[in-house]
């Protein structure tokens, strides 16, 4: 598995953030930078909560057929409910999985949030079964902190 240090990421990552004017290209060159840094990372999007749905922003990989996902559904529907983490190492074995593409194998997702509010998340596929840990729970936590402030912005 090919990718850069943790710090290194999260560095880059607030970089971007701060030199970003607008929310919506600083959530771009968020998952741009996150793709780019690891080879595992098939897919990397962002969805914003809108009322009981999550809505597809930015992402980095093949089109997806779930452009609005209703909370309590899939994966990220699971994710955004609970205001947990979830990693599924084989996402053929979770009925919760929606399918996106035929390759995927694992993922990851990450809500952000603002206290208890969910106000999105951090959603990664990989072709790999089984291609996410605690590093990378660790690391994609951490960049979904500093997205927070990006988001509050846009709603400013």
């Amino acid at each position: 598995m090919s990718r850069r240090p943790h710090a290194q990421i999260l560095e880059a990552t607030r970089r971007a953030l701060d030199a970003e004017p607008d929310a919506t290209g600083a959530l771009t060159r968020a998952v741009e930078i996150l793709k780019s840094a690891v080879s595992d990372y098939t897919w990397v999007g962002i969805y914003l909560l809108d009322g009981d749905e999550l809505v597809l922003g930015p992402y980095v990989g093949k089109p997806s057929p779930h452009t609005r996902i209703p909370l309590g559904r899939g994966i990220c529907g699971a994710a955004a409910t609970e205001k947990a983490t979830i990693i599924v190492d084989d996402v053929n074995a979770d009925a919760r999985y929606l399918a996106c593409s035929i390759e995927t194998k694992s993922e990851i997702v990450v809500p952000i949030m603002r206290d208890s509010e969910v106000l999105g998340e951090i959603d990664i596929d990989s072709d790999r079964p089984a291609a996410f840990g605690p590093d990378d729970r660790t690391l994609l936590e951490s960049v979904a902190a500093l997205l927070v402030s990006r988001l509050d912005s846009r709603r400013a």
